[in-house]
């Protein structure tokens, strides 16, 4: 029986085919623990899954935890990656289109392997590791506060550090809703019109949203 209770890979691989078995064994991970849940996840039954030995797995991760945050960071990283390309995309357009693009953007976070987030979630915070979400949240945070730092004269908040964050939970509290309840609204096109409205309602000077969606909504 194996004592190592280190949540860090053993090595990292540095060949092709070292890097390629490492990752056979990270989506393996991926499907044992969407299929069978994280207590019956072994490193045996990933072993399995990945068609190598076991001998093969603990070469790299000593134990199922590890695996599991080394999953964990490669998601977050994805997440993270996919976000600051579409924060890049629109941040230098004018507010309104900047607005929808981050909205956008967030919205596809959900879209991004959602049982395998799902499975992070419940399970990271019980192993005493950083909740995935939290993570992500910090650097959207930081992303959306550096964004109002540079649009502070076309926006009313004074305080950018309250108003990234209701941006961010308001624009995550609808789109939660609508993943859990109303899935059929992420399939809506107006669905990331209308939340930009209500952020560009909260962020205009004179509350009046977006001034094209207020002249003619179907344009």
């Amino acid at each position: 029986m194996r004592s190592d209770t280190s949540t860090n890979p053993r090595r990292l691989p540095t060949q092709d085919r070292s890097k390629e078995t490492v990752e056979a064994i990270l989506q393996a991970t991926a499907l044992v623990l969407k299929r069978e849940g994280y207590d019956r996840a072994s490193t045996r039954r990933v072993a399995e899954v990945a068609g190598v030995s076991v001998g093969s797995l603990y070469q790299y991760f000593p134990n199922k935890e590890s695996l599991v945050v080394a999953l964990y960071n490669r998601h977050l990283r994805e997440l993270i990656s996919m976000f600051e390309s579409r924060f890049e995309e629109s941040v230098r357009a004018p507010l309104p289109e900047a607005i929808r693009g981050l909205v956008g953007a967030s919205l596809r976070l959900h879209t991004v392997d959602p049982e395998l987030h799902r499975v992070l979630v419940e399970q990271i915070p019980r192993s005493g590791r950083p909740d995935p979400e939290d993570a992500l949240a910090g650097r959207v945070q930081e992303l959306m506060r550096a964004f109002l730092e540079e649009r502070e004269a076309e926006i009313r908040p004074e305080n950018l550090d309250l108003a990234a964050f209701m941006v961010i939970e308001a624009v995550e509290a609808i789109t939660h809703a609508a993943v859990l309840d109303r899935p059929e609204y992420l399939e809506v096109e107006d669905f990331v019109e209308e939340i930009s409205t209500l952020v560009l309602s909260y962020l205009s000077p004179d509350g009046a949203g977006d001034p094209e969606r207020t002249q003619d909504p179907r344009t």
